[in-house]
């Protein structure tokens, strides 16, 4: 969820970390719902536009956006991004791409069949290749290709960086079938992904040796085997050009040229106005103005009524007007200057906005989901009621509405860490955890002994959550009284020597600066306050208003996964309730045993306090909790480019949900680069947002994700992909026993199982599917928001053949 995201396809690779990003994450299933039967719910179409071949014209160039050149064109490694993934789509040779519906459908470009031929006693898997399928020198694809991809890819190899090998080091054996057109591969162990292997695949020239594929393959890819070929890369330009490929068998591409061109999101609306991008994702901004662009096409040539200078009354412009015309130079002068710089304003915007009308916002969901995830290395989210606390307070429908509903895409939360809505095998697992309940959520945290009064307020440090730097403060504490008494002084003095002064500064300015600030406001088109733009901490309850609550402090807790024995009550009790919820009725029945107090009415079974624990009052009310000398309050942290205002909105209301609960939030906003690097993966946080890609192969891709970590001999933990740091062995094992299941449905109904545990566990929270905006060249077919399925890059062209012909940086 640093741009965090891009389409994937259903290149095998680690789940992209580019969509923990904020570019994607910015643009901003029924909540706590539950079922024992598979749902119904479908996804959302995909928008693209879709034309038959013989209505799309030849020729032509094509751009489009991508956030950054690609680091590389090796998407096995660490850190290929969604821009190699995009390109490589239209290069490589993918197996089984995904359909509409998020499954993985056979290629006839490349596969006349592919299936499991034994089960035992090995995992026999025969590829029948088209027999017209060449690589761009002419040589036929064959066992050779997939041998050097097993190699390179199995792990067994260190001189190979790979970022990891999933699936491939379950293969014993690939070898020539009954010609050179059948590939036999054989497995060692059952592996039921098996059509996630070899896609993309690359010719045996990349994968043959280390060299070649840690670094020939970063810059260049001389052999391909796609509708497209590789012409160029240029830094420079920032761009990475495409023509067609004349050995290329299937249906023949429809545009000459496709350039995919680096351009960052906050510069796209331009690009589009300008015409030098045909294609691009936007944001909701970008996304409204095109839509103001339409619908002002037919207003007769009237005065927009939005942009720069929109807002300005007749009382402001004629004050504009008499300040400019003054007899005070000094005023008149700065009045004239702020109306000029609105003039220049409403010009650029005016011709902007007709530049837009020739595009078309296409709308789906995006195959990727955003969480809240809830470290729970240490600190006060170590305790898992404190985790189920925090997933009980969430509103997860107001939450999804906040980001989809003024988008006009369905607003319904997401029910599943394994699969989305549309999926085969989607089931919401919500129930295992319990729906909202402010009461349920109290309890919990009264049982785990926050309780009103317990903690002395305190300002909280800037510091990693839970950690050591909190008893370094309280040795501090003693000394640090005398010197804020000292400060308080000293601020008094400033205060009272200094005010005329800066009032009488601050006068003068506020009135030369009066039209300029109107006009900047007017063209902002963000509903993101300044303070918020900006980096900083800002902590729940500390906003002066009527009823805030005081700073608070930070606990340290017990190490990862280490619940108290009443908390383990409460686990079996939860677990109950996941086995209920995936169908596993024995596991079901003997949990009810271990806790009588689950039959109580009230909640989801398992979520709650025992019987007779007291809910205590509203934290509005009653203050913060705190348990030994400590206030309850959580690092919440958030990107603070300027794309990801939705996120940041997202994020203030759940901090607000927990406020009701008696839980503080301290909201530190960091830059979008070092976001994921240096707080995600590192466990520096309590709470934060991201995202995580749709994959049709959830025992494959799901498992580090969810996988329990594992102490490191330095005493660290190892935590693959799992960066909330919970997880369970049962989880592991489901995950184990799912990759190994050779019967499609069986495998499904573990994953049910895994879901349900995971929302047990409480260590993420899927809130709900992100929005797939794409801004496209109106008289383009077959392209926009795909959702699931892999574009098609062959069928992408202009239904209008003037436009065919025109020049890819055509001002409109």
């Amino acid at each position: 969820m640093s741009h965090v995201g891009v389409p994937r396809g259903t290149v095998r690779k680690r789940r992209s970390l580019a969509l923990l990003t904020a570019g994607v994450l910015t643009i901003p299933a029924l909540a706590g719902c539950s079922s024992d039967s598979e749902q119904t719910s479908r996804g959302v179409p995909q928008d693209i536009a879709p034309a038959a071949r013989d209505r799309v014209a030849d020729g032509s160039t094509v751009n489009w956006a991508v956030d950054a050149m690609p680091t590389t064109l090796n998407a096995f490694q660490a850190d290929a991004d969604s821009a190699t993934t995009r390109i490589t789509g239209a290069l490589l040779p993918t197996l089984f791409p995904m359909d509409a519906t998020g499954q993985p459908k056979l290629n006839p470009d490349y596969l006349e069949s592919a299936k499991i031929i034994e089960r035992e006693p090995k995992q026999v898997v025969l590829y029948k290749l088209n027999q017209q399928a060449v690589w761009s020198d002419g040589r036929e694809i064959g066992a050779p290709d997939f041998v050097a991809q097993w190699r390179a890819l199995s792990g067994k190899d260190s001189a190979f960086w790979t970022a990891r090998n999933s699936g491939y080091e379950r293969i014993q054996k690939i070898e020539r079938g009954a010609d050179d057109l059948q590939v036999r591969v054989t497995f060692a162990k059952p592996y039921a992904d098996w059509r996630s292997l070899f896609s993309p695949l690359y010719p045996k020239e990349v994968t043959g040796s280390p060299d070649t594929f840690n670094d020939g393959a970063r810059t260049t890819l001389k052999n391909t085997a796609g509708p497209f070929q590789l012409k160029s890369v240029s830094k420079a330009k920032g761009t990475v050009t495409l023509t067609r490929n004349p050995r290329w068998w299937g249906d023949k591409a429809k545009l000459d040229t496709l350039v995919f061109r680096a351009v960052a999101p906050k510069d796209r609306t331009k690009a589009l106005a300008d015409g030098t991008v045909h294609i691009t994702d936007v944001d909701s901004t970008t996304a409204n103005r095109i839509a103001l662009a339409l619908r002002d096409g037919n207003n007769g040539g009237q005065p927009l009524t939005h942009g720069p200078g929109a807002d300005l009354t007749p009382a402001d412009a004629l004050r504009s007007w008499a300040l400019a015309n003054g007899s005070d130079e000094e005023q008149a002068e700065i009045a004239r200057a702020a109306r000029e710089k609105t003039r220049k304003a409403v010009a650029a915007y005016g011709t902007e906005q007709k530049a837009l009308r020739g595009y078309a916002v296409r709308k789906s969901l995006e195959p990727a989901y955003t969480q809240l995830a809830l470290n729970g290395e240490s600190g006060p989210l170590a305790d898992d009621r404190v985790r189920r606390a925090v997933a009980r307070a969430l509103d997860r429908q107001e939450l999804a509405e906040t980001v989809l509903k003024p988008l006009g895409l369905p607003a319904k939360p997401l029910g599943s860490h394994l699969a989305l809505a549309g999926q085969p095998g989607y089931k919401d697992g919500s129930g295992a955890l319990g729906d909202q309940n402010t009461e349920e959520a109290q309890a919990l945290l009264a049982d785990a002994g926050w309780t009103r009064g317990g903690g002395a307020a305190e300002k909280p440090k800037d510091t990693k959550a839970g950690s050591e730097a909190e008893k370094k403060g309280e040795k501090e504490d003693g000394g640090k009284k005398e010197t804020d008494k000292a400060e308080d002084k000293d601020e008094k003095k400033t205060d009272g020597t200094g005010a005329d002064a800066d009032k009488k500064t601050e006068d003068k300015e506020e009135k030369a600066g009066d039209e300029e600030e109107k006009s900047d406001r007017a063209a902002g088109g963000s509903d993101d306050s300044a303070a918020s733009r900006a980096e900083g901490l800002y902590i729940v309850g500390q906003d002066n208003k009527p009823g805030a609550r005081p700073a608070q402090g930070l606990d340290a807790s017990s190490a990862v996964l280490s619940p108290s024995r009443t908390a383990a009550v409460h686990s079996l009790a939860l677990l109950r309730q996941a086995h209920a919820v995936s169908g596993d009725t024995a596991a079901a029945d003997t949990a009810a045993r271990v806790s009588a107090q689950d039959k109580q009415s009230g909640g989801a079974p398992g979520a709650y306090a025992p019987m007779g624990t007291a809910a205590p009052a509203p934290a509005s009310v009653n203050g913060p909790l705190g348990k030994d000398g400590k206030t309850l309050t959580l690092r919440f942290v958030l990107p603070s480019g300027p794309g990801s205002q939705s996120l940041r909105g997202v994020g203030e209301r759940i901090a607000t949900m927990l406020e009701k609960i008696g839980i503080g939030t301290e909201i530190t906003k960091v830059p979008d680069e070092s976001y994921f690097k240096d707080h995600i993966a590192s466990g520096d946080y309590d709470l934060a947002l991201y995202s995580w890609p749709a994959t049709a192969y959830p025992a494959t891709d799901g498992r580090p994700i969810y996988a329990k970590p594992e102490p490191a001999t330095d005493g660290s933990l190892l935590v693959e992909q799992n960066y909330t740091r919970v997880g369970t062995d049962h989880i592991d094992q489901l995950f184990d026993q799912a990759v190994a299941e050779l019967d499609e449905k069986a495998a499904r109904e573990l994953m049910k199982q895994a879901d349900a545990r995971i929302w047990a566990a409480a260590g993420s929270i899927p809130l709900f599917q992100r929005p797939q905006l794409v801004a496209v060249d109106k008289k383009l077919a077959n392209v926009g928001a795909f959702g699931f399925a892999s574009p098609r890059y062959q069928d992408i062209g202009f239904t209008d053949r003037q436009a065919a012909g025109s020049p890819a940086d055509r001002k409109k």
